[in-house]
């Protein structure tokens, strides 16, 4: 687990608070002649804001940010019983933190959102029977206030757990199996899917093969049925290949695909990475894109634009993701009820259709 320490950039000499640079940090007392309120109220404004008046709090909010007053997190986790910290929970192998850019960029707007609010983000990974149980005790021992839970699938038993201990929770993408119990920031899957099929058929595309991701992930599974769906009577099982996300089954899916359906004209990889790997078979198997075949991909993390031909691709926004799973989480540890934010995707056309 990694995680930026929030007293970063200052030193403490004797209870007086100095920044690096030397001079006076702004304390409580400072806030509360600016204020024009007790520090008693100050206090409480930070700590919750319990029993204080709105215009109190709004003369408080003012002057935190005139003076640049920031609180003493490990204090304010004695007192409030918070630890301050989330923990971004990736419940895939740890390579792909690396290999896939959609994680990257899902943790550094998650850290953005934090750090905005003094609050430290911490990276924990969980991609084995021990790594998990390893997870849940540290998460169910308080280490932190919540979990934003990053790729998770159904069957994983580590799911079961947070709900049991009561961890507050926030999944990106639909918790398959846990609906109503955990909450949820997704973008549109099934109709990403059908706008996606729909712009491979308006270019006059009549026989779509697809790659899926897990089928026990949310993207797998309502990717596939809004493709299935877009489709309807002109569905056919043998344009159908199952791969994991990853670049390497992209290419296998489409090796397979063009061995057993050697006419299809199009193909929709559930992710950026995945029609790399499709797009890399297609050369090497002298099929033209767009001319012969033409991809489509999902994610638009900034591979897509990297690629030959640039792929056409739906647009998650990633950014606003991040912002809305922390804003969520944050909502349910202070006490409010599980739901879910469903977001559109953004067809993006590039010249790869």
């Amino acid at each position: 687990m990694w995680h930026t320490p929030s007293t970063c950039g200052r030193l403490e000499f004797g209870g007086v608070e100095a920044t690096a640079n030397g001079r006076r940090r702004p304390t409580i007392r400072d806030v509360a002649a600016a204020a024009g309120v007790s520090r008693g109220t100050v206090s409480r404004v930070i700590n919750g804001g319990h029993w204080v008046s709105p215009e109190a709090r709004r003369a408080v909010e003012q002057a935190i940010r005139t003076t640049g007053y920031r609180a003493n997190q490990h204090a304010r986790s004695l007192v409030t019983g918070r630890s301050n910290s989330l923990a971004f929970l990736l419940t895939e192998s740890h390579h792909l933190l690396f290999a896939d850019p959609t994680f990257s960029i899902l943790l550094r707007g998650a850290a953005e959102a934090l750090a905005q609010r003094g609050m430290t983000l911490i990276l924990l990974v969980a991609s084995s029977p021990a790594e998990r149980e390893t997870v849940a005790a540290y998460v169910g021992a308080g280490h932190v206030d919540g979990v934003l839970l990053i790729s998770s699938h159904a069957d994983d038993p580590l799911l079961d757990t947070l709900v049991e201990q009561g961890v507050p929770t926030v999944a990106c993408g639909i918790p398959l199996g846990h609906v109503g119990r955990i909450g949820s920031v997704s973008v549109d899957e099934e109709g990403s899917a059908r706008t996606m099929v729909a712009h491979l058929r308006a270019g006059g595309r009549r026989r779509i093969a697809t790659i899926t991701g897990p089928l026990d992930t949310p993207g797998g599974k309502y990717r596939l049925e809004g493709y299935r769906k877009e489709l309807g009577p002109d569905f056919d099982e043998r344009y159908v290949a199952h791969g994991d996300y990853t670049a390497e089954s992209g290419a296998a899916a489409m090796e397979a695909l063009l061995d057993r359906a050697p006419d299809l004209d199009a193909v929709f990889a559930a992710s950026d990475l995945m029609a790399a790997g499709a797009l890399g078979v297609l050369r090497r198997r002298g099929r033209e894109v767009p001319r012969d075949v033409a991809v489509g991909g999902f994610d638009d993390s900034g591979l897509a634009a990297t690629l030959d031909p640039p792929l056409t691709t739906m647009h998650q926004p990633f950014d606003r993701i991040s912002t809305e799973m922390v804003a969520l989480l944050l909502e349910v540890a202070a006490g409010a009820p599980h739901k879910s934010v469903t977001m559109p995707a953004q067809l993006v056309v590039r010249a790869s259709t």
